[in-house]
């Protein structure tokens, strides 16, 4: 699934408009991504939790001439599925 498909999936399934439900995404990924950056979970019950968590500098070979390089640390995001999240 793709965004627009999101987008059509939530304006039939609340009965909006797509540009209203495009409005809404927009406004759940932005105040995820906000509480993200402030270093605050984000949970959903049902469905699942993203933290962010620090990946710590390690060491990495370039694959096209196999020399030593250094990756640097960074904060990813993660997903923790929950456990009533089934298919």
């Amino acid at each position: 699934m793709n965004k627009a498909q999101l987008i059509d999936a939530i304006a039939s399934g609340a009965n909006m408009t797509k540009t209203d439900a495009s409005k809404a995404l927009g406004s759940m990924m932005g105040a995820v991504t906000n509480s993200l950056k402030k270093g605050d979970r984000v949970s959903f019950p049902g469905f699942g939790t993203f933290s962010i968590s620090d990946r710590k500098a390690r060491q990495g070979r370039n694959p096209r001439t196999g020399e030593v390089i250094t990756i640097k640390a960074k904060k990813v995001v993660k997903f923790k599925p929950s456990s009533k999240l089934v298919f």
